[in-house]
């Protein structure tokens, strides 16, 4: 069993370099550096990220995501029954993603953000509507 160590949010923040310009099309190399695991969760992973602009479309088949702002202010968009609403989340605000809800960010001025994804996860560039 491995051992339990705390783990500072604050320190993996500060590692991560900040993504100015997040399209749906930024590519895993144009991100590197903006995102990193901190830890296994599960199926999944506790993830951190520091960005500004806006993502592609996302569900988790498997679970809730949970998404925390720990800077800024980012707007979570999620389409659930043949709706899409914007909840708006700031610093220190918490949101859960129901398992199986398309969602997707949209972040003008910057985030830094923690979130409890689990696996898998699927993607899509086109609105979940026209799916």
């Amino acid at each position: 069993m491995p051992k339990a160590t705390a783990i500072s949010i604050n320190q993996q923040l500060a590692k991560l370099t900040f993504l100015s310009n997040r399209t749906p099309q930024t590519t895993s190399d144009e991100a590197k550096g903006a995102f990193a695991s901190v830890s296994d969760y599960r199926d999944g992973a506790i993830f951190v990220g520091h960005y500004a602009g806006n993502s592609e479309w996302e569900t988790h088949p498997n679970g809730d995501e949970m998404v925390m702002v720990m800077e800024g202010e980012t707007s979570l968009i999620l389409w659930q029954n043949d709706v899409e609403t914007t909840n708006v989340l700031n610093k220190g605000e918490l949101f859960v993603v129901p398992q199986g809800i398309w969602h997707r960010f949209e972040t003008p001025k910057g985030v830094k953000v923690l979130v409890i994804t689990p696996q898998p996860t699927t993607h899509s560039l086109i609105h979940p509507k026209d799916l």
